[in-house]
């Protein structure tokens, strides 16, 4: 049979398009990467447009235990750090720095979170308290007291953020039940063990009220 009676095959390496497919890709790639090498001064977020700060330090204010506090940070800077590194209010706790024994927790409007999991510069324009401004006039708060009635602090490491913790749970729910307290809780660990301690000054503070 005649060679012209089969279908002809598609010669590719005489596209006319001019453009090989590794150049596309070439040419594709570098489409995508521009705005990266750019260096947008903006970006846009959810519809919105928020200044890009950083690498280096910038200025930042907080509230915290009702007072204001300014300093020159990186972004990168967590409020952990930032509150015992450069504002020395040392009550919140470094133990894991990942998130997950809550000793260094704090109250960020009023709703628990791990200082060590929080940029400082997301925590601008909200208030921030901290276990140093619980006990006033030299007075224990309950919650302080009542650890130490139950002897809930042993080696004390895990205590601030448990009793910040404790504090805002009974703010929250003043008159827990046992399954919420377990629940609620189950964020803050004690290498001591003291649960039951700690369980014990919670129903304290219950009864009588914080």
């Amino acid at each position: 049979m005649p060679d012209d009676d089969h279908p002809k095959k598609q010669d590719h390496s005489s596209d006319n398009s001019g453009v090989s497919r590794r150049d596309f890709l070439k040419i594709s790639g570098m489409s995508v990467a521009v705005p990266i090498v750019a260096g947008p001064k903006m970006v846009r977020a959810a519809g919105q447009e928020d200044a890009v700060h950083g690498p280096g330090k910038v200025a930042m204010e907080f509230t915290i235990n009702g007072k204001t506090y300014k300093a020159n940070l990186e972004p990168r800077v967590t409020l952990l750090d930032t509150l015992r590194d450069h504002l020395e209010l040392t009550g919140a706790k470094r133990v894991c720095d990942r998130g997950e024994c809550g000793a260094c927790t704090v109250l960020l409007d009023s709703k628990p979170v791990y200082a060590c999991s929080v940029l400082a510069i997301e925590a601008q324009h909200k208030k921030i308290t901290t276990v140093e401004s619980l006990m006033q006039d030299g007075k224990l708060h309950p919650v302080q007291q009542a650890f130490v009635d139950h002897d809930a602090s042993q080696c004390g490491f895990c205590t601030p953020g448990f009793v910040v913790a404790c504090k805002a749970f009974l703010d929250k729910h003043p008159n827990p039940s046992a399954e919420e307290i377990r629940r609620e809780l189950a964020g803050n660990l004690c290498r001591c063990g003291t649960y039951d301690g700690i369980r014990k000054a919670i129903a304290q503070v219950a009864q009588k009220g914080a």
